[in-house]
């Protein structure tokens, strides 16, 4: 052995692994779990905004109502900032969502002077869904009166013009 190698002491190198290992194998289960929970949350979020795509016709649309659910009174700009859609996409997409009435916009006040832009706001979860119900409602009861239609008997599609009804009961915490 040369002189100016160290002596094997596998004993003190071996004891500092094993008390390192417990706190690594629990660093890595606590990323393995953030991990996880990330990714059920962006699976969560995804059949979020597939579900609001059916109910408002794009993904587009739908990130926007998403993102304002959770920024109220946000601007086209930082819309287009959260979602990471064109700016240009995010105003056109917030005007029809605005005609249609499924967000709200009112003048952002400022101090100064200059463009006071609007601030977004979507309208609650609950709303959405009794406004896409008279849609769904008015869609069935054309597939179940088809037969009607298509003989040319008129009074027998009139008789059964709404054989579908759809009825939304919500709890709403007003206290």
């Amino acid at each position: 052995m040369a002189t100016d190698e160290a002596p094997d002491d596998g004993d003190e190198a071996d004891g500092a692994d094993d008390e390192d290992a417990p706190r690594t194998e629990l660093r890595e289960a606590a990323q393995r779990l953030e991990s996880g929970a990330a990714d059920v949350a962006d699976g969560f979020d995804e059949r979020i905004v597939d579900l609001l795509a059916w109910l408002l016709d794009t993904e587009t649309r739908a990130r926007i109502y998403v993102f304002l659910r959770e920024q109220p009174g946000s601007t086209s700009e930082e819309v287009a900032d959260g979602t990471g859609l064109y700016p240009s996409t995010v105003r056109e997409a917030l005007a029809e969502l605005h005609d249609e009435e499924t967000v709200t916009r009112t003048k952002r006040e400022s101090a100064g002077a200059g463009n006071n832009p609007y601030e977004y706001e979507a309208i609650d979860p609950a709303a959405l869904v009794e406004g896409a119900v008279g849609q769904v409602q008015d869609q069935l009861n054309a597939v179940f009166t088809l037969d009607s239609r298509l003989s040319g008997d008129a009074e027998s599609a009139d008789a059964t013009d709404e054989p579908v009804r759809i009825s939304v009961e919500t709890e709403r915490d007003d206290g």
